[in-house]
């Protein structure tokens, strides 16, 4: 998969460079959720509350076992400090559950600079960072990004999405960076009822519509008017 054309890059997100999956051979370690620093400013807080009911459902071995099968895409400089590229919802989830949990990660790039400002700069350049807040607004400042997963806002337009998604009416894109978001972005652009990430019922009706409409073709994961 090459970078993205321009109909596939709504409103002002940047060309990507695609997300290498972990099973072109690349090694995974084990490493603190709480150590690794988010590349985006925001989450659906519905997707991460979805999550943790999950995860208080399955054992510590389960756990591990489903960590270790969706690894952690990580960019790494020089002092071995690491930016998470995905799984931001699910890690979340599990930080606020278990302070000192572990997950599985693999290095996609190793930088050959120490400072933070480097990092976020060359993350830029591949197109790994999503700087709207959870408004929509930006995109703001790289340096303004949240040192923790902790710190991520509710963005409830991804909440939404994530519902889309788990309805089948907006096929997934695991290698596209920040694609739900893409998907947000753009149903932000729509008229839509008020609702929120612990109140989605208002929107869904108006979001499926559009979801499914040819306005949203241009969109990486339509599905047009045959999704369910």
């Amino acid at each position: 998969m090459d970078g993205c054309s321009v109909e596939a890059c709504p409103l002002h997100l940047p060309d990507y460079a695609p997300i290498p999956d972990h099973n072109k051979g690349l090694k995974l370690f084990e490493v603190a959720v709480a150590d690794l620093q988010p590349t985006q400013m925001c989450v659906g807080m519905a997707e991460v509350w979805n999550r943790q009911r999950d995860f208080r459902e399955e054992s510590p071995e389960e756990r591990r076992r489903y960590l270790n099968r969706k690894p952690v895409p990580l960019v790494r400089n020089q002092l071995g400090h690491l930016w998470m590229v995905d799984r931001h919802h699910r890690l979340r989830a599990l930080l606020e559950l278990v302070p000192t949990i572990t997950t599985y990660g693999y290095v996609i790039d190793d930088l050959t600079t120490s400072t933070r400002e480097e990092a976020l700069q060359a993350l830029h350049n591949k197109g790994w960072l999503y700087l709207q807040d959870g408004r929509g607004n930006g995109p703001w400042p790289a340096k303004d990004l949240p040192a923790t997963l902790l710190g991520l806002q509710d963005d409830p337009y991804r909440s939404l999405v994530w519902k889309l998604k788990q309805e089948g009416v907006i096929k997934p894109q695991p290698l596209i960076p920040y694609h739900e978001f893409r998907w947000g972005l753009w149903l932000r652009t729509r008229p839509m009822p008020p609702f929120s990430s612990k109140h989605l019922d208002p929107a869904l009706p108006a979001a499926r519509r559009l979801a499914r409409s040819s306005a949203a073709s241009h969109l990486a994961g339509w599905k047009g008017s045959d999704a369910s």
